[in-house]
């Protein structure tokens, strides 16, 4: 049996990938699969609207006077690019913090031009282009708003930790207890769920009234709006998270996760869609995004134009030509009734 994602080169099928779904409403009800829904699964980065949900409860997003780009960038993983750098800069000077502060570790950001011109004047990769230093600088500055150990701050056991759990718990309807905790990239927590549970997760930043507490929900339907409206703070330039958001504006919400993992929630439908790619590759996670949109019934000639290369993901050689191209060869399994 052919596997759910093909990589061509020219005519001749070179590799695959293998991939699970889950699509959930807001209701908790399973819709559709592919693979296994309830894989274990570290959704990564696709956990960063969550992670940012206690900057809105506890006041610190009000206090610190952030906008609704800054808000958006607490749940990105940022391509670096100097309006990133900007943004992540400004919340620290506010916060009366330092980048040292930071605890994301550094590496090459996703924008060569940023980190060529780095490399030109003769300076230092430093914490800001990190992708993740929107969601430290989130952390932080809320430890500083409710006077909390801005040292510790990664540390499971701190509050600012301790509340994001507390969050995840509740939208995405999975114990506490059960949730099993590592490190991620960045030095933070990270948490492994149910695929299924990540799928609930985003039906729920799609649509959460009436689900969740009163307060919880406008603090996603805040961060929710934030990515939709100021979608290039989440990613950047030719992302896909920024461009689906962007095509669809207003109706998708969309997080990647490092590993081969995309989250999308669709705010008119109430719907979450979590995938994972079982050999952890992000080439095949947009490609299958798309087709689950397809398959859906979301989108039209005019948003697939727009999303092409997401679709049909080019297989580009040294040269840049296109020699070959990824293609999603799966169908969807309704769940039982």
């Amino acid at each position: 049996m052919p596997e759910a994602i093909q990589v061509f080169r020219g005519e001749f099928v070179e590799s695959s990938h293998h991939i699970h779904v889950a699509i959930v409403n807001y209701e908790g009800k399973l819709l559709y699969s592919y693979g296994d829904p309830n894989r274990l699964t570290f959704p990564r980065s696709a956990m960063k609207p969550f992670q940012a949900v206690p900057l809105v409860e506890t006041g610190t997003a009000k206090a610190l006077g952030y906008s609704v780009s800054e808000i958006s960038l607490s749940c990105a993983s940022h391509s670096g690019e100097p309006y990133h750098r900007e943004a992540v800069m400004s919340i620290l000077g506010r916060a009366d913090l330092e980048e040292s502060d930071l605890m994301c570790g550094t590496h090459v950001p996703r924008d060569t031009a940023s980190y060529k011109q780095l490399i030109r004047e003769g300076k230092e990769l430093t914490p800001v282009f990190s992708n993740c230093s929107g969601k430290h600088s989130g952390m932080l500055a809320t430890a500083v708003h409710m006077n909390e150990d801005i040292h510790t701050y990664p540390e499971i056991g701190h509050p600012v930790q301790q509340r994001i759990l507390g969050v995840i718990e509740e939208v995405c309807q999975y114990p506490k207890e059960q949730i099993g905790i590592s490190v991620d990239g960045c030095g933070l927590p990270v948490h492994q769920i149910p695929l299924y549970n990540a799928a609930l997760g985003f039906a729920r930043l799609a649509h959460p009234e009436g689900i969740v507490t009163e307060g919880r929900s406008v603090a996603l339907e805040t961060i929710r709006d934030a990515m939709m409206e100021r979608p290039e703070m989440v990613a950047g330039t030719k992302r896909f998270d920024t461009d689906v958001m962007r095509t669809f504006k207003g109706n998708i919400v969309a997080k990647v996760g490092a590993e081969g993992v995309q989250c999308i929630g669709i705010v008119d439908r109430g719907i979450g869609i979590a995938i994972k790619t079982e050999d952890g590759t992000d080439r095949a996670a947009g490609v299958a995004a798309m087709e689950v949109l397809r398959q859906l019934g979301i989108g039209d000639e005019t948003t697939n134009e727009l999303l092409k290369d997401y679709i049909d993901a080019p297989v580009l050689n040294a040269r840049n030509v296109k020699i070959g191209v990824v293609k999603a060869n799966f169908v969807l399994k309704p769940a039982e009734m």
